[in-house]
């Protein structure tokens, strides 16, 4: 009987908590956009792109007729 009274008891709870939580409440749909943001490619801003560990990495723009090496850092002509 214990046990009964005590698991009653839980999910009572639980439930009452549930019900009570605004953890995340719904935004208006017709809310404008913010002025105050920049927007950025990849989150690491302008010159910069993602890497292939997550990294944020400086971008070398090489002209046309050559490519970028292995790390980005030197330019070597297209064959």
């Amino acid at each position: 009987m214990k046990i009964l009274v005590a698991s009653a008891f839980a999910i009572c709870l639980s439930l009452a908590a549930v019900s009570g939580s605004r953890a995340m409440p719904l935004a208006p749909l017709d809310q404008a956009a913010s002025v105050d943001i920049i927007r950025v490619a990849g989150g690491c801003g302008p010159g910069w792109h993602r890497g292939p560990y997550g990294g944020c990495r400086p971008m070398y723009n090489c002209p046309p007729g050559w490519h970028s090496g292995p790390f980005g850092r030197r330019c070597f002509r297209n064959w």
